[in-house]
């Protein structure tokens, strides 16, 4: 994992090779996007509607108040998005794109993420416990990065951690789909939609070798 202050990349590995970054995420979107998920586009547009209305709200001074989570949740969850999308040179945080925002639109809207957000959570936080008498967001940066590595791979992960795989993962996806539903995370991919061209100069070279073609 990755944070704004401490140079390392990955969203959810250990500091010693096995990471997994934001690019990662992508890629793996590209292949399932995002299969887990039951709502459909719109809703999702709709979701990232209302992150950008609340940060615009938050910037103006207004607080935003979660519909679905409670205080101590909130607070959970804004650690947990940042830890899988931590800020980095292309763009800002899993927060900074409104992801927990549209989490909470998310629950509301679909009472089914209700019960595994929340029982993954608990989860969460009962480790934390266990492991260092204190929850999951009074633990230190690199006890949470230890708890997460426990559960972030599926292959590695002991038996007894299966629900925490799966609810890390689940959770993982949904952040993503979050951030890359946000403006901060269309421009991180570096698209741009239908932008008009002063000129056009052709399909670049590498585009044409990687295709096998050329102009005559």
């Amino acid at each position: 994992m990755k944070t704004a202050d401490d140079g390392r990349q990955g969203t959810a590995g250990t500091t010693d090779g096995g990471l997994i970054s934001r690019r990662d995420i992508l890629k793996a979107a590209v292949v399932a996007p995002l299969a887990f998920i039951p709502f459909a586009d719109a809703d999702a547009e709709f979701a990232a509607h209302h992150a950008m209305a609340a940060l615009q709200g938050q910037a103006a001074g207004v607080a935003y108040v979660p519909k679905y989570f409670h205080a101590d949740e909130w607070k959970q969850v804004r650690v947990l998005v940042d830890l899988i999308i931590p800020k980095d040179e292309h763009s800002g945080s899993a927060t900074d794109a409104g992801v927990p925002e549209f989490m909470d639109f998310i629950c509301v809207e679909y009472p089914n993420y209700q019960t595994w957000v929340r029982d993954g959570l608990r989860w969460l936080d009962a480790l934390a416990f266990d492991t260092h008498h204190k929850n999951f967001v009074n633990c230190s940066d690199a006890e949470r990065r230890a708890m997460l590595d426990q559960i972030a791979w599926p292959a590695k992960a002991a038996p007894e951690m299966r629900a925490g795989v799966q609810f890390f993962n689940s959770f993982r996806d949904f952040t993503a789909s979050g951030f890359y539903s946000s403006q901060m995370g269309v421009k991180d991919i570096g698209y741009m939609g239908n932008t008009a061209l002063a000129e056009w100069h052709g399909c670049p070279k590498p585009a044409l070798d990687h295709l096998g073609v050329k102009y005559t």
